[in-house]
């Protein structure tokens, strides 16, 4: 396996920062409410991790838009096709209650990872980026799945 460069591997480990904090605030009940008094409802709990969870969604596909900018013809066709997808799932499906968007977010992401492999498969992702996405939406899943449960 090649090496995460560290740059990548911080950066992809700080933005887990909303996730975790975002299940944090709900198995510590004390933690929560004063991140509500101090940060506001929006910044704790399911808000925080549904909010950021859709932004990192969308972010997910402007990266595989440019994984598909490395090829062309009908795999750049298919590429940018399916990359598209990730931020037309969060757009569709996490605007219900917090337990079905998380839900829906839980199966993005894990989808997310399923594109991943295949632009990795055809050599348009770096070599080390599957162990990052599986270390990343491994944490995201099981912090979202905090506040499904």
């Amino acid at each position: 396996m090649n090496r995460i460069p560290a740059a990548a591997l911080g950066l992809g480990l700080a933005g887990l920062i909303p996730f975790l904090w975002g299940a944090l605030t709900l198995v510590l009940p004390a933690l929560g409410q004063w991140g509500m008094s101090t940060l506001g409802p929006r910044f704790v709990g399911p808000y925080v991790q549904l909010a950021y969870g859709s932004v990192i969604l969308a972010f997910m596909s402007g990266v595989l838009w440019g994984f598909a900018t490395k090829t062309d013809g009908p795999v750049a066709a298919t590429g940018y096709a399916l990359s598209v997808i990730p931020a037309l799932w969060a757009f569709l499906f996490t605007g219900g209650g917090p337990v079905s968007a998380a839900m829906y977010l839980m199966i993005g992401f894990v989808g997310v990872l399923g594109l991943d492999w295949l632009f990795w498969k055809q050599g348009l992702a770096p070599a080390w980026w599957m162990q990052l996405r599986v270390l990343l939406t491994m944490v995201v899943v099981a912090c979202l799945a905090v506040g499904v449960l």
